[in-house]
């Protein structure tokens, strides 16, 4: 440096000299090598690159849990990893599930039982979609029931007749609406269907055009907060005992807390677990880091949708319904 000062002085052209040395002298050239081998040995807590550049992320309805959370998600893959990371709006679990066997996307959100029903080649899916693995299970998937005051409806029972909203057709909203109704021995023969997903939903039933919807997200839904402001809203129960009429595997009874929605008290209902699943194509490598900075930055996360409080490490692995990528069970098993 002092021999480049000196040679500076004689030739009067100091700046160009500097910039010369900033940029392809000797000690910067072995800098990055350095610095990459440093980070290495820091280990799991470093930065890291994939060999992936790009990380699609389906989710679901625009104003939905998935979408919010995923978003936050995508932001942060991006900013951590140099990638081009972004969501995908659909009609959520069974769009993304064919989405991931097109490798249309790389990662997406899911509702279990879809999931499993996606592996198995079961229910709507005409053949099982192979290439996906499951990263974590997240967290639960309310069934909300919701309709109006003055429609008459108190318990499921009473949607006979009634005009509905199911979800988007083959979402997982409407995989779940057909769960709750055959529980109730009932069917789509028995209801006004309309495919409708969260915000089309809030709106018709704005509009006088339902008596009832089906949701299915984390708490709480944006599209029926919204709608809780225009409405005389209302919760329908769903009973602890209709779980024991469905797949337990991926149904447990729960209850919508007290306030969510301005109601009074609690109201039970059934939810589901989601799963974060990825192509079963993508390294080790790069769904390890994938993994292990989406369970880092938790707080980032609940911080875009308070449903993402109860995504941990401990709840994802008692929770799993298909086969981990080994990139992630590599992160599990650090633990």
């Amino acid at each position: 440096m002092i021999f480049k000062k000196y040679l500076a002085l004689i030739l009067g052209a100091t700046l160009f000299l500097a910039a010369c040395g900033d940029d392809g002298g000797g000690e910067t050239a072995e800098e990055p090598a350095e610095e990459g081998e440093e980070s290495s040995e820091e280990g799991d807590g470093g930065s890291a690159e994939l060999e992936t550049n790009i990380v699609t992320i389906a989710t679901g309805g625009s104003s939905g849990p998935y979408n919010i959370i995923a978003t936050t998600l995508a932001d942060g893959y991006s900013s951590e990893f140099g990638v081009n990371s972004r969501t995908e709006t659909t009609g959520a679990s069974a769009e993304n599930l064919n989405l991931m066997a097109q490798e249309s996307v790389e990662m997406a959100f899911v509702m279990s039982d879809a999931l499993v029903q996606a592996v198995n080649g079961e229910e709507t899916f005409t053949e099982p979609i192979e290439n996906v693995q499951q990263v974590a299970a997240l967290y639960p998937n309310f069934v909300q029931l919701i309709t109006t005051e003055g429609a008459g409806i108190e318990s499921v029972e009473d949607l006979a007749g009634k005009r509905v909203a199911v979800g988007d057709q083959n979402s997982g909203v409407e995989i779940a609406t057909r769960s709750v109704l055959d529980a109730h021995d009932m069917s789509y023969d028995d209801i006004s269907v309309d495919y409708l997903g969260y915000a089309e939903a809030a709106e018709a039933m704005r509009g006088g055009q339902l008596d009832a919807a089906f949701l299915t997200s984390g708490l709480p839904n944006a599209s029926v907060m919204e709608l809780e402001n225009s409405v005389d809203l209302k919760i329908v129960p769903i009973e602890p005992e209709v779980v024991e009429g469905m797949e337990e595997d991926y149904f447990t009874s729960l209850e919508i807390p007290e306030d969510t929605y301005g109601n009074e008290e609690a109201v039970p209902t059934v939810a589901i677990m989601n799963a974060l699943v990825v192509r079963s194509d993508l390294s080790e490598d790069d769904v390890y880091n994938l993994t292990r900075y989406m369970f880092e930055n938790l707080e980032s996360l609940e911080n875009s949708h308070q449903a993402a409080a109860d995504i941990s490490i401990e709840n994802s692995m008692d929770n799993m319904v298909i086969d981990v990528h080994p990139g992630a069970q590599r992160f599990y098993d650090e633990q």
